[in-house]
């Protein structure tokens, strides 16, 4: 009797299991449906791309696109086109998977500025060299290629996710139950769905209003759009944080500035990376319109009216200095208390971002 067949027996009752397990391999399709952000039209041609993957496809008969045969997994979904920003998301697929809309944002398009541009350029530098380290040559003499340039720093005015009720204009409806971020220089916020972690992106224009719990303060903030107020006349594009709410309004805007490297290749000297700095600015308000805090003493006292002895008054008696941002909270927090049914958004002044 051979003694090895059990053993054989076995490993054809592996194989068995094993090919039945491939054979009944559960697949699934992604699709979608590209368009420009600003015009609303579909774009055809655009790369559809599972990165890290020989999956993809292209955008045809109305942006329209769609991946079959994927298995389960996670995967980070990469359009490109010519023109526009690359557009990445996470995606986990574990059925079909149809993620409606997807917008692209032109290039050099009203709501992004040059930082954006940039920061993407920049991005798409350091990807080349990550792929094709040779492409750039190095160093010839030492034969050591020179560490790539990168962008330290990101676009976001909290990079943490927090859970947020969000107003839209159209017909007032009301967002629930999404954690948000919010892309200071594309005006943009991404939410992510409860349930399944899907990422979906939701244009700034859309939005009228937010209130997100600060991840980290627990502390409720307040955002209005900026198209319902002028500055010098016309709307503005973008999202303030209402800090102090009554009879006159303190608001803050963020905005996040590209910093080019001051590397000087020659001599070894220099900042080596780009950095994005987020800078804030403060502003009341005056009817609908919106208007930075002046940064000289005798004029910021000035904007308080019949007022303007006793505020000052009041910041000299507490040590007030008006270029500190909690100084400046302080000094509208006790004006606005002095009229009838103040109540505090917060209680002190918190970071814009971590």
């Amino acid at each position: 009797m051979n003694q090895n067949l059990p053993y054989k027996c076995c490993l054809i009752f592996i194989f068995y299991l094993l090919g039945s397990s491939v054979a009944n391999a559960q697949t699934y399709a992604l699709q979608g449906r590209v368009i420009d952000s600003e015009t609303g039209n579909y774009l055809d041609g655009v790369n559809v791309t599972l990165r890290g993957t020989p999956f993809g496809k292209t955008s045809v008969a109305g942006g329209n696109f769609k991946i079959n045969d994927l298995p389960a997994d996670h995967y980070t979904l990469s359009l490109t086109i010519e023109g526009y920003n690359r557009y990445e998301q996470q995606v986990h697929l574990k059925k079909d998977l149809d993620l409606g809309d997807i917008h692209l944002i032109r290039v050099g398009a009203e709501g992004t500025v040059s930082a954006l541009q940039k920061t993407i350029r920049s991005d798409n530098v350091i990807r080349l060299i990550n792929e094709r380290p040779n492409f750039l040559g190095g160093n010839m003499v030492y034969g050591i290629p020179p560490e790539p340039k990168k962008v330290e720093g990101d676009n976001y005015l909290d990079r943490k996710w927090n859970t947020a009720s969000i107003l839209l204009y159209r017909d007032q409806q009301m967002l629930e139950g999404f954690r948000v971020r919010y892309n200071i220089t594309s005006n943009m916020f991404e939410l992510m769905e409860p349930e399944n972690n899907l990422v979906s992106i939701l244009p700034g224009l859309r939005v009228q209003n937010i209130v997100w719990v600060d991840s980290t303060y627990r502390v409720p903030r307040y955002f209005v759009n900026g198209m319902d107020f002028l500055e010098d006349g016309s709307p503005i594009s973008g999202f303030f944080e209402v800090l102090v709410e009554g009879e006159m309004p303190l608001m803050r805007r963020t905005l996040a500035v590209f910093k080019e490297s001051t590397y000087n290749t020659a001599l070894m000297v220099g900042e080596r990376n780009d950095k994005i700095l987020k800078r804030d600015h403060y502003y009341y308000l005056s009817e609908k319109n919106i208007i930075e805090i002046p940064r000289k003493r005798k004029k910021f006292f000035l904007i308080f009216g019949d007022k303007a002895q006793e505020m000052e008054a009041f910041a000299s008696s507490n040590l007030l200095n008006i270029k500190d941002p909690k100084a400046i909270f302080q000094l509208f927090t006790y004006y606005n208390s002095k009229f009838p049914d103040f109540r505090p958004i917060i209680n002190q002044l918190i970071d814009s971002s971590d």
